[in-house]
């Protein structure tokens, strides 16, 4: 990843949502620059125009927490977009090392999570990397997510999933809100991580093949993992109203828990039966092996 240009592209595109009404500033009709300019940032953040404008132009990695906390609120960043801030800070820092992946997430996930995966039974349960690889997974979530793992059994990955197969069109049907939630996740892993190869090499696979992911991507949007809930259509039982809960694994950092839910009695919780029973009687793609290397 190109740090300079990550750094560039972010700031002047958090600068460009910011409208002067939003910070207290008039706004005036003959302004040439979308959002805010950089003498505006500048006076925000309490810093010079001059500074500012070499922080914009990709030199953050010797800028202090406090200059980074004021550019956060002078840009009005929410939580991931200030996080995604400090990772590019860090990152660009001439002293910074390209970050070594602990051991565990070299390896498939230890057998005991596989365990406490397939324990959960009343809602598909699954753990991702920032790949979207999908690296491990309950029977539930295998039938869930079918057709991932037949596109790519020995690596499912859900990001590939989105934007290279047309099924992923069916399967989200706010395929545009999945897609932009997609590529935010894999903006926030490149500014944690932004010597991953293979992260490299899967953004450059899409941006190759996929002109609403190269859009996308280029929109610098990041996000955390969080809470709510969201809508499927699966082809085998229908549509699907689940909410859902992601948490990192505290014994695998960089390992997403994932687990979906219906609502007790819906309609929603009668078909993630039925996916149940229909999944039992299948010889589904992933059931040979029940995690993948990360």
């Amino acid at each position: 990843m190109d740090n300079k240009a990550d750094v560039r592209e972010f700031l002047t595109s958090r600068r460009a949502k910011v409208t002067p009404q939003q910070v207290g500033l008039p706004g005036g009709s003959n302004r040439r620059v979308p959002g805010l300019r950089r003498s505006e940032v500048a006076t925000l953040a309490g810093v010079s125009v001059e500074y500012y404008t070499k922080l914009e132009r990709g030199a953050l990695g010797g800028a202090s927490p406090e200059v980074l906390d004021a550019l956060a609120r002078a840009l009005l960043l929410d939580d991931a977009e200030r996080s995604h801030l400090f990772d590019l800070a860090q990152a660009s820092s001439p002293t910074a090392r390209p970050r070594r992946r602990s051991r565990s997430t070299e390896q498939p996930p230890h057998e005991s999570l596989q365990w406490m995966l397939d324990a959960v039974t009343a809602g598909p349960a699954f753990v991702r990397n920032g790949r979207m690889d999908l690296v491990a997974a309950n029977p539930l979530a295998r039938a869930f997510y079918r057709d991932v793992y037949a596109m790519s059994p020995d690596r499912p990955n859900i990001a590939r999933f989105t934007f290279l197969d047309e099924r992923a069109h069916s399967f989200f049907p706010d395929w545009d809100f999945y897609a932009q939630v997609t590529v935010a996740n894999l903006r926030t892993e490149a500014g944690r991580d932004p010597h991953d190869g293979r992260l490299q090499d899967l953004v450059g696979e899409l941006s190759t093949l996929s002109d609403d992911f190269r859009r996308l991507w280029g929109q610098h949007d990041v996000r955390h993992h969080g809470t709510g809930r969201k809508v499927f259509c699966h082809p085998v039982v229908g549509e699907l109203t689940l909410a859902y809960e992601g948490m990192n694994l505290e014994s695998a950092p960089g390992l997403t828990l994932t687990v979906y839910a219906a609502e007790p009695g819906s309609a929603s919780a009668e078909r993630l039966q039925l996916l149940a029973s229909w999944a039992a009687s299948q010889d589904l793609p992933g059931q040979e092996s029940t995690s993948a290397v990360i």
